[in-house]
């Protein structure tokens, strides 16, 4: 096989949580433009319309689903509705995520309770959702959003939830690929370093925070969201067959130091 057949994703489907913009988008964008047809999940239904349409210009399907991944009803019938429409789910990948800024010593609990929820119960009631129609496939692929923060503690922002959560949305991966390693179903993440999202360039800490990401990276820029493009598709593909559990890093070797 050429090796950049491994690479194509021609038939395969897909869904994207958190896919209305940002990373999430650009992963949608990624999978369709490899031939992958696309579901894009969101809050945001009119954006991850609009999403869709610009994928389906390119020739593929793709429909827009509103969906809160914290609500298990939700979240089951997404995977209803896609596996209604697309016959089956190959990929899943769980992106949807959020995050606010607070010195630990303040963080309000339900400001822990609403990040816990959407980045590490969100990310699991899509995998379990997604797993049980891969599980009766008997093959899939899913990836997870972690994060830098898996890893290290992000400065100069204070986020002691978000950290959290990442750290354990890596942990997550490695048991669910474990698991279900039996069923061909292989599971593994992604950890970005800051990236230049609506989300990022719209908080309040982004102007005041923009110069410290930026000299402690060692390539001296934070990443552009297409830079998750590759990546996205490389674990989507048969390109990745041998790996499963792991978490790959997309920070500009900001962890290399």
């Amino acid at each position: 096989m050429n090796v950049m057949d491994l690479f194509d994703l021609t038939g395969q489907k897909a869904i994207v949580t958190g896919a209305a913009r940002g990373l999430g988008e650009q992963m949608a964008i990624a999978l369709a433009e490899a031939g992958a047809d696309v579901a894009l999940a969101d809050k945001n239904l009119k954006n991850a319309e609009e999403a869709a349409q610009s994928i389906v210009k390119t020739g593929r399907t793709a429909m827009a689903l509103k969906v809160d991944v914290t609500d298990e009803q939700e979240v089951e019938a997404m995977v209803a509705d896609v596996k209604k429409k697309f016959g089956k789910i190959d990929i899943m990948i769980n992106n949807a995520g959020i995050a606010t800024v607070s010195p630990a010593e303040d963080l309000p609990k339900e400001d822990w309770d609403s990040v816990l929820d959407v980045n590490l119960t969100g990310v699991f009631l899509c995998a379990r959702a997604a797993g049980r129609e891969m599980i009766k496939q008997k093959s899939g692929n899913i990836i997870n959003t972690a994060s830098a923060a898996s890893f290290i503690v992000p400065w100069p922002q204070t986020h002691v939830h978000y950290n959290a959560t990442k750290g354990g949305v890596v942990m997550l991966t490695k048991t669910l690929a474990v698991e279900w390693s039996k069923y061909n179903i292989r599971v593994n993440a992604i950890a970005p370093f800051t990236m230049k999202t609506p989300m990022v360039v719209d908080s309040r800490i982004y102007e005041k925070s923009l110069k410290t990401w930026q000299e402690r990276c060692p390539m001296h820029r934070i990443g552009e969201p297409w830079e998750i493009k590759g990546v996205t598709v490389f674990l989507s593909s048969n390109a990745s067959t041998y790996i499963t559990g792991s978490t790959i890093l997309v920070d500009g070797g900001y962890l290399a130091w």
